[in-house]
């Protein structure tokens, strides 16, 4: 028993895209201020699950339950569900030419605490943000992603994380397209956070085990064709990195699934 909040409880969580099944059953608990790792191959639902958890309208859930700090997610818009805490980080951020990493920041944080901020509280706020994860101030005033670098763009997600405050984070393949010095500098983005805020949930999705060598999950959670097929700590990630996921694949079959 870890002594905190469950944060967020999904049970037995089946949905469809277009009538295909995606997820098969999945059973997952984050707790407040716990940091999750989830693998698994490509078409696993990894994805998916976010996705679903953060409300996108392409996904059916036609079984099972998912329950945020007690409540039902599954009642609430997409919006409701941001104003509630929850944040995805997407694995290819949209352009928005035109509008200022400021601008969006400013109406997002607004949205959020659902307030009228003043410039100056919000560039208050802004700076601090910008100085903790060593980000230069001149950044703010960029189109958002307009002819960024994959590393930049995945450091404009940690900023938003660090101006919204959520309670709980979803990283979607983060790590994708990195090469090592901008994987370094995501990472500790989101380390700086998770022991700034020690009731931040965090789940990151990934592929590859690289990116857990700067970021130190509480639990690593291995999905292959809908389910979650093992738990474990950290060196079940290393245990991936040499046996591969097809060693999970055969305890899915094993399982009767």
């Amino acid at each position: 028993m870890t002594g905190k909040k469950e944060l967020l409880v999904i049970e037995d969580l089946h949905a469809a895209v277009e009538g295909n099944e995606i997820l098969r059953g999945v059973d997952l608990t984050i707790h407040e201020g716990e940091l999750h790792a989830l693998m698994g191959p490509n078409g696993s639902g990894k994805s998916t699950l976010a996705k679903i958890v953060a409300g996108h309208p392409a996904y059916a859930v036609t079984k099972g339950s998912i329950r945020y700090r007690g409540e039902d997610l599954l009642g609430l818009e997409v919006d409701e569900r941001a104003r509630k805490g929850l944040f995805l980080a997407f694995q290819y951020p949209s352009e928005i030419p035109g509008v200022t990493i400021a601008q969006f920041l400013r109406h997002a944080k607004s949205a959020r605490t659902g307030e009228d901020i003043s410039v100056l509280d919000f560039y208050d706020d802004l700076k601090v943000a910008m100085q903790k994860l060593d980000v230069d101030e001149k950044f703010a005033e960029r189109f958002v992603n307009d002819g960024f670098s994959g590393g930049e763009k995945k450091r404009n997600e940690i900023l938003q994380m660090a101006m919204l405050k959520p309670n709980l984070a979803l990283l979607d393949e983060t790590d994708s397209g990195l090469d090592i010095d901008a994987l370094k500098i995501v990472s500790d983005g989101v380390n700086t956070l998770h022991r700034e805020r020690e009731h931040l949930g965090v789940l990151i999705i990934t592929h590859y085990q690289r990116i857990l060598n700067y970021i130190q999950p509480d639990f690593v959670h291995v999905m292959v064709d809908g389910k979650i097929v093992r738990s474990g700590d950290r060196e079940l990630a290393t245990h991936l990195e040499t046996e591969g996921y097809e060693s999970m694949r055969g305890q899915l079959t094993a399982a009767g699934s």
